[in-house]
């Protein structure tokens, strides 16, 4: 049986876009990319107070976000997107064990699922070239985003290795299968 081409797209949001993130435009378009040619997509929205409140503008996804039909939401309020959500019942329920993971910020909640999920046994690909973030105190967008590549590539699980790929390589091997 071949697996379904699942993307979770993490916290792509107006909120969360009100501080500048790298290469918006690009991150969006690769999303948009991936998010076509997948079986199934998951958006992961973080509500909270302060502009992020479910049913708020800030709450909503980005307008250039492609939202298929039949995508599937779930609602977070900490980085790790399997924390006190229902995340792990939808995945379960869908069948899904292996998935792609893009979105925003790449330093908190993309890193923070990552490695929740790598631990509970899925098999994840990073889109390398589809997950952003801000300018940090200690870093740049840019170097925050190369690190964790190298960071997710070199993850040690050596039952469940990690793939970090370019979303163009992700599209050719899902149309390889």
């Amino acid at each position: 049986m071949t697996e379904k081409r699942v993307v979770m797209v993490i916290d792509m949001q107006n909120g969360v876009f009100e501080t500048p993130r790298h290469e918006r435009e690009k991150c969006v378009s690769r999303i948009n990319q991936l998010t076509h040619a997948a079986d199934t997509v998951i958006f992961i929205q973080h509500t909270e107070a302060g502009g992020l409140e479910e049913g708020s503008e800030g709450f909503s996804l980005l307008p250039e976000l492609s939202q298929p039909e039949g995508a599937l939401y779930v609602t977070k309020t900490a980085c790790d997107a399997f924390y006190g959500t229902t995340l792990e019942a939808l995945l379960r329920e869908q069948g899904i064990r292996e998935f792609v993971i893009c979105g925003c910020a790449t330093d908190y909640c993309v890193d923070a699922t990552f490695k929740n999920g790598i631990s509970r046994g899925y098999h994840i690909t990073v889109a390398q070239d589809a997950h952003t973030t801000s300018n940090r105190p200690a870093a740049e967008a840019k170097i925050l985003i190369s690190h964790y590549n190298d960071v997710w590539r070199d993850f040690i699980a050596p039952a469940n290795p990690p793939a970090v790929k370019l979303t163009e390589t992700i599209l050719e091997n899902w149309k390889a299968n």
